[in-house]
């Protein structure tokens, strides 16, 4: 009897203590959900012969701060982009045409990227670090690509057949335009490893572990990119702003790890370095276009980051070069660049080597703490040989044109504050191109802000770049927002750069030089006295 007391009384005894613990224990903590929109989905750093991988969010990014260990956040579901795989070749590696696809990245601007910024040239072999897909535990296949361009893409790993598990990443460099994308609802775990040799011979490498919800995939539900149109035109000429979707909020669910460090006072200092006078023709490497606000002085720059830290340098100094290795055959359905087999140059929105990769961003210290509401970027006017237009490709392939050289002028593009954006710059011949942009904005004192500038292009091989230099490069800033431009439409390409406008007056000035003399002339003779070719 004592026996079975003892018994009973300790099985109560555990029943108390197990009790205790589940009840005390607290609760496993959900794991904070990150947008991947403006994001660094892997981010490889190298300290020493320490190699690490991370996940950036959009305003990590943005203060270059180390980011999150990715086991411990959530990609999705909000924010990503159910779709259906096109017809054609260009995205076959994702399935048979018309098979449902959700998209990590929410269309057509916003695109995550993948980061070797934190591995400086020079220290590991062939200048490139490998990121290996080592295992995808999820319901189905797991493919990521990059955008090159109007209805095509190029894988980079998977874990689908026929694709590669290891892509080559070029060290020191931001490859935009990714997109991941899953064929399946459910909860997903990719492992990838990065991998490289030091120059020593020493090889070093990480794991990370990501972890991606994908929500029920149905296409037909989706809301499709806004269709190119004509700007709706408000009283006295203005045009309204058509709007970028704005970077995500840091999510205040997010803890940020202790391993997070705030901005360093070099990366401040880069922010702000500027440099004049030093003319450059840039045909490679990343550029952006963005302004400054100085005081109440609002200036249009291009962000040059071929060097580090990047220059900020004047449009006067600078003319885009774009090389034949960038023409391309028009596809079908892209009526915007010309008939389908005519010829292009295209300037896609992910970066391509021997390309030049210009972007445009809302991100410099001044403008992002000083400003508020958004900046509206203008495009007043094109002058060149052939039609320009700077478009969107979608997470799918298709194509969402933000401005046309065809279509009156002005356009507008609202864009949020911190925002960093690239897309595809086509143009249909070779030549001289000038496009007239306007940034305007309002300060944090209600101070209305604008500045006009000319961004010189020279396409194809057969164009001199340094014939951009000079009247029409780069033109002074317009404060009062006119800029000259006249309204364009169907026929020829309005003529708006600022070298037209110089030429103009020059020929005015001359007609009154002449007329002046003249006048002087009839005096003289009129008064008997001798003239100048007497």
């Amino acid at each position: 009897m004592r026996m079975r007391i003892m018994r009973a009384g300790a099985a109560g005894v555990a029943s108390v203590v197990l009790a205790m613990a589940l009840g005390g224990a607290p609760a496993a903590a959900e794991p904070a959900v990150v947008t991947a929109a403006g994001a660094d989905l892997v981010s490889v750093a190298l300290d020493g012969d320490s190699m690490s991988l991370r996940l950036r969010d959009a305003a990590q990014v943005s203060s270059d701060a180390a980011g999150h260990d990715p086991a411990e956040v959530v990609l999705g579901p909000a924010g990503g982009l159910a779709g259906r795989v096109p017809a054609g070749k260009g995205f076959a590696f994702l399935g048979s045409p018309g098979q449902a696809v959700w998209s990590l990245s929410a269309g057509d601007s916003g695109f995550p990227a993948l980061d070797t910024t934190g591995v400086r040239p020079g220290v590991v072999t062939d200048e490139t670090v490998a990121l290996t897909v080592r295992s995808v535990e999820g319901p189905g296949t797991f493919t990521a690509y990059s955008l090159s361009g109007l209805g095509t893409a190029n894988p980079l790993f998977g874990s689908g057949p026929g694709l590669k598990r290891t892509a080559q990443l070029p060290v020191a460099t931001r490859t935009g335009g990714v997109v991941w994308a899953f064929d399946a609802a459910g909860d997903y775990r990719l492992t990838l490893t990065g991998s490289a040799t030091l120059r020593s011979g020493r090889k070093v490498s990480a794991d990370a572990t990501y972890r991606v919800r994908v929500p029920v995939i149905s296409p037909g539900e989706q809301v499709p990119p806004p269709a190119p149109a004509e700007p709706a035109t408000r009283p006295g000429g203005q045009s309204a702003a058509r709007a970028l979707a704005a970077p995500p909020a840091a999510s205040k669910a997010a803890a940020t790890p202790k391993s997070v460090a705030a901005p360093s006072t070099a990366a401040v200092k880069a922010a702000g370095t500027t440099a004049t006078g030093a003319r450059q023709v840039i045909a490679d490497g990343h550029v952006d276009m963005g302004p400054h606000l100085s005081g109440d002085t609002w200036t249009i720059r291009i962000k040059d980051d071929r060097t580090s830290p990047p220059v900020w340098r004047e449009t006067t100094d600078v003319v885009l070069q774009v090389k034949d290795n960038a023409k391309i055959t028009v596809p079908a359905g892209a009526d915007f660049l010309g008939k389908q087999g005519d010829a292009a140059w295209l300037l896609p929105q992910s970066q391509q080597a021997g390309i030049i990769w210009p972007g445009w961003n809302t991100q410099h210290e001044s403008v992002v703490s000083r400003v508020k509401g958004n900046v509206t970027w203008t495009l007043k006017g094109v002058d060149g040989p052939g039609r320009f237009a700077l478009f969107l490709t979608g997470s799918f392939g298709k194509a969402d044109v933000l401005f046309d050289s065809a279509k009156a002028f002005p356009q507008q593009l609202s864009v949020p504050l911190n925002t960093h954006a690239h897309g595809n710059w086509a143009f249909s011949k070779p030549g001289l191109y000038r496009l007239v942009v306007q940034m305007s904005g309002t300060t944090s004192a209600g101070k209305a802000v604008t500045d006009t500038k000319t961004l010189t292009i020279a396409v194809g091989d057969s164009t001199d770049p340094n014939s951009g230099f000079g009247s029409g490069s780069g033109a002074d800033g317009d404060k009062n927002g006119d800029g000259g431009a006249a309204q364009g439409g169907g026929g020829p390409l309005p003529r708006t750069g600022a070298g037209w406008v110089l030429t103009a007056g020059a020929v005015g000035i001359i007609f009154v030089a002449v007329g002046v003399l003249l006048v002087v002339s009839g005096r003289r003779r009129r008064a008997g006295l001798p003239t100048a070719d007497a």
